[in-house]
């Protein structure tokens, strides 16, 4: 789970198992499609990812995060520009503590019946589809530009 110093840059954050891989079918040689449900907030996910460079199974559990910034004080980053090299040389940061980040914006936010949200966000093409209860996912907002990390449990 979160640690105190970085509570407050994270937005959300869950154990999921991977229920399938490519549900619909392999679209892109190096994307798979990964749906998975939350294990304490019981939301369900979709996921592209890369898996050229990083690998998942079904019935894997990963803890997914999804950070407003990658700095452990919680100061924001202009999210303009990343480079692991020169901005975060000297200083520790949220990546370094997962495997696999990707940067992305929330393209929609829909709210359904019974207080249920579908967030959708784009990770340079890569999709994210978020659905869950609105109470657990407050904190992310229509066209903010967001990280996401994961790593295996």
């Amino acid at each position: 789970m979160a640690t105190a110093s970085s509570a407050r840059v994270t937005l959300f954050e869950d154990i999921f198992e991977i229920t399938a891989l490519n549900p619909e079918g392999k679209k892109f040689e190096r994307v798979n499609r990964l749906s998975a449900t939350g294990t304490t907030f019981e939301c369900d996910l979709l996921l592209d990812y890369n898996c050229q460079i990083y690998s998942l199974l079904e019935g894997e559990k990963m803890t997914l995060v999804l950070a407003s910034t990658l700095n452990l004080d919680g100061s924001a980053d202009d999210h303009t520009s990343y480079n692991p090299a020169t901005t975060y040389q000297s200083e520790p940061t949220l990546a370094d503590n997962y495997e696999y980040v990707m940067h992305g914006r929330v393209f929609d936010v829909s709210y359904k019946k019974d207080g249920v949200v579908v967030i959708a966000v784009s990770f340079g093409g890569l999709l994210c589809r978020l659905t869950g209860d609105q109470r657990h996912l407050s904190s992310i907002l229509p066209d903010m530009r967001l990280y996401i990390l994961v790593k295996k449990d």
